[in-house]
């Protein structure tokens, strides 16, 4: 069973960059996507991008296509997610998610439920 641990949340201006990070421990890095998801304020949960497992495809929202980076380092352990030109929009607890399963169509790396690990969540809040 893996766990999760998101880091590197905080408050930016508009336009600004962060970069969250989501260790993995307690399993095969390797047999694990992962993907990132987040919940504004009074919303619900939303799918921001996601990484297929073993070099497989990525895949993200196109609210955040051209802005967002979702990369994996195998020997770190460790998922991060660039995010440049960040809009107030963008503020949300942001989620790392893990998953075992292997999905041969993209669109299930975007479904939250098809998860089965979920980290505590990182606040990234973005000011106008």
């Amino acid at each position: 069973q893996v766990q999760v641990v998101e880091t590197g949340g905080g408050l930016v201006q508009a336009g600004g960059s962060l970069r969250l990070s989501c260790a993995a421990s307690g399993g095969t890095f390797s047999r694990y996507s992962l993907g990132w998801f987040r919940q504004p304020p009074g919303k619900e949960r939303e799918f921001v991008c996601a990484i297929a497992r073993s070099g497989g495809g990525r895949y993200y929202a196109d609210s955040v296509k051209g802005r967002f980076t979702i990369t994996s380092d195998n020997a770190k352990k460790t998922v991060f997610l660039q995010m440049n030109n960040l809009k107030p929009e963008d503020t949300a607890v942001y989620y790392c998610a893990a998953t075992s399963t292997y999905y041969s169509d993209n669109y299930s790396y975007t479904e939250g439920r098809l998860y089965d690990y979920w980290g505590q969540g990182t606040q990234v809040t973005v000011s106008s």
